[in-house]
């Protein structure tokens, strides 16, 4: 599925389309033979995926326990268990990456990851580079360093592409001439 199309449709959609269609999707959630369809799909000591909402990413663990209507995870980077519904799983390696529009102003927050490389200026017009390490409802938690951190909406933010936070040299081009 084409999320970035998916949610430039919703986005033309009213409130109440809105909740109709998240009454439908739950109870899609909740077929049972769509998850009998997924328990047999999987096994303990399988490596998976599922999607962290909070993060707005992919994030990679092992299955522990299967039950009935959710599974235990662990996850691989921090070791920490996660009792999850089987829907969280991306079994399919499904890219769950949202593009923001082209005529986007800053980054909506539905493209936004944990982990992302941000750029903002402050009121004195400084440029700032950073690590979102929060996704709130109106602004992106930014770490700049140990000491630093600011709230910075999300129409405020560009993406920084490459490089290493706080590693910003200016480079000069000397042509070659042999």
């Amino acid at each position: 599925m084409d999320y970035t199309t998916i949610l430039q449709e919703l986005n033309k959609a009213s409130l109440f389309d809105l909740h109709r269609l998240q009454s439908a999707i739950h109870q899609e959630l909740l077929n049972p033979n769509r998850i009998d369809q997924i328990k047999a799909q999987l096994k303990i000591g399988q490596s998976i995926s599922y999607f962290d909402s909070q993060a707005n990413s992919l994030i990679d663990a092992v299955i522990l326990k299967i039950q009935r209507t959710r599974c235990l995870v662990r996850n691989t980077k921090d070791q920490k268990s996660w009792n999850l519904p089987f829907y969280y799983l991306n079994l399919d390696n499904i890219d769950t990456d949202i593009q923001p529009a082209k005529n986007a102003v800053g980054i909506p927050k539905s493209s936004l990851k944990l982990g992302d490389k941000v750029g903002f200026k402050d009121k004195q017009r400084n440029e700032l580079f950073g690590e979102v390490i929060r996704l709130n409802q109106k602004t992106a938690t930014v770490k700049i360093n140990e000491l630093n951190v600011w709230l910075v909406s999300y129409r405020n933010l560009i993406r920084v592409i490459d490089g290493e936070i706080g590693d910003i040299q200016e480079q000069t081009f000397i042509p070659h001439n042999p």
